[in-house]
């Protein structure tokens, strides 16, 4: 989880300097980029604000943010104050998604000489392992993090990242369960073990996950929406039913949320074909599959309305 208040308290709390160290080199690499600066005409704080958007809703656009923090950090760190540090973390995450292991190496250099004893940054050097796929290293890294603090989740968390990454979801099961155990509210998790058990065919623990997930947040229509999904795939005609009730409720939520509407078709046309079905549950289902196929049909025309309307702005600009 990047949030940005959090992490900021919490290597803070642990650095041995008040000020930024003034770098004593550039980023590899930053003197042959073109300033984003210069090419969008932006200036340094809205450089800075748009990073601080970026962690707040979590957004994984590691090429822009690596473009962006690059110059930041090589061009504005004295002005950046504290926060230089969690953007130093921000950069190095997407670096390692980014396949720029020299800017990440860079920013890791600069957050352990700032917060040598913290575990967060440790945390980050066990990423970095990962994304060299030195999953032993990275293993015996968090062990040590969690030998100290047994109550560290985000080390809890790459171990088990590592075991999906391994291949080995079977581990990834029986960890992410000794887990919730102890951190039963914790959605994410439940989410990644609903998602792993689809991955091994388990749609029964699967959805045992997904009904965790929809009593804490009912309101949610992707929830929703998966959970009829596993639903559908187990088949059956209570099933079904139960699929086409969450597709439903799915729409309800977002009716704008095509995946459900064709899921609401789906379930809706094979209950009224089901022999198991009764005569008002088959004619029922019918008119449910009806409404559905015209509200796709009805999407489909607005689209391509719109890409008719697109065509001709092209075509009349192109004439000029």
């Amino acid at each position: 989880m990047r949030n940005g208040v959090v992490i900021r308290q919490s290597l803070v709390s642990c650095r041995v300097t008040t000020s930024p160290r003034p770098l004593t080199q550039p980023p590899p690499g930053s003197e042959k980029m073109a300033k984003v600066s210069e090419l969008y005409d932006v200036t340094w704080e809205e450089m800075r604000d748009k990073m601080r958007k970026w962690r707040e809703e979590n957004s994984r656009n590691s090429e822009q943010i690596v473009e962006v923090g690059e110059e930041l950090i090589s061009e504005y760190a004295s002005k950046l104050g504290d926060d230089i540090w969690i953007i130093y973390e921000q950069v190095m995450i997407a670096a390692l998604d980014y396949g720029r292991d020299d800017l990440a190496l860079f920013c890791l250099q600069e957050l352990r000489r700032q917060f040598p004893g913290s575990h967060r940054v440790k945390r980050l050097t066990g990423m970095r392992f990962e994304a060299m796929e030195r999953y032993d290293d990275a293993i015996q890294l968090y062990d040590r993090i969690l030998q100290e603090d047994p109550t560290n989740t985000a080390a809890r968390k790459r171990k088990i990242a590592i075991r999906k990454a391994q291949g080995k979801n079977v581990e990834a099961i029986r960890e992410l369960n000794e887990y919730l155990e102890q951190f039963v509210g914790d959605q994410e998790a439940w989410h990644e073990l609903a998602e792993l058990y689809i991955n091994e065919h388990d749609y029964a623990k699967a959805a045992f996950c997904l009904e965790e997930l929809m009593m804490t947040n009912p309101y949610n229509h992707l929830y929703c929406q998966q959970y009829a999904e596993v639903k559908y795939t187990q088949g059956g005609l209570e099933n079904l039913e139960l699929s086409r009730k969450y597709f439903a409720q799915a729409l309800k939520l977002n009716n704008r949320n095509m995946r459900a509407l064709f899921g609401l078709y789906m379930s809706a046309s094979h209950i009224a074909s089901n022999p198991k079905a009764s005569a008002k549950t088959k004619k029922d289902n019918m008119k449910y599959a009806s409404w559905a196929a015209s509200q796709i049909n009805r999407a489909y025309q607005i689209v391509l309305g719109i890409i008719a309307l697109r065509s001709l702005e092209f075509e009349a600009v192109v004439g000029k």
